[in-house]
């Protein structure tokens, strides 16, 4: 059986969201921390941290919510899977929710927005979408 770190990372924030929790703690990896910094960038999490562990480091998101507490991520979903990568060029690069989502991206030039990738004219690999 193979094991998606990047499903679990999402899967732990949207049971941590519905579960009303304020933080989740997950195994740290760089790239989830580079999903973590754009999160935070596009204000869909309020912070995280990066900490050492018994074995590793283990990556503490604070989640976000509205003044109702109602939660800021309506939707987050992994588009590209370990069976079955999902590449796109800079044209193909998805608008979430006609630009009111975010596009997570892993070029050549690192992990980004879907918004930046297309700015900045480079395709890569299309990991999530959020919303």
């Amino acid at each position: 059986m193979q094991t998606d770190p990047i499903a679990d990372f999402l899967t732990r924030i949207r049971n941590g969201l519905r579960a009303d929790h304020d933080e989740v703690e997950m195994p740290a990896s760089a790239f989830k921390t580079e999903i973590a910094r754009i999160l935070k960038e596009q204000g869909y999490i309020d912070d995280y941290e990066t900490d050492t562990a018994r074995v590793g480091k283990v990556l503490r998101v604070r989640l976000k919510y509205t003044e109702e507490r109602k939660p800021v991520i309506l939707g987050i979903e992994r588009l590209s899977k370990p069976g079955r990568r999902r590449y796109v060029t800079a044209r193909e690069v998805p608008r979430v929710y006609g630009g009111m989502g975010t596009a997570i991206v892993s070029t050549s030039r690192g992990v980004m927005t879907g918004h930046e990738a297309r700015r900045e004219g480079v395709g890569g690999e299309l990991v999530a979408r959020v919303w």
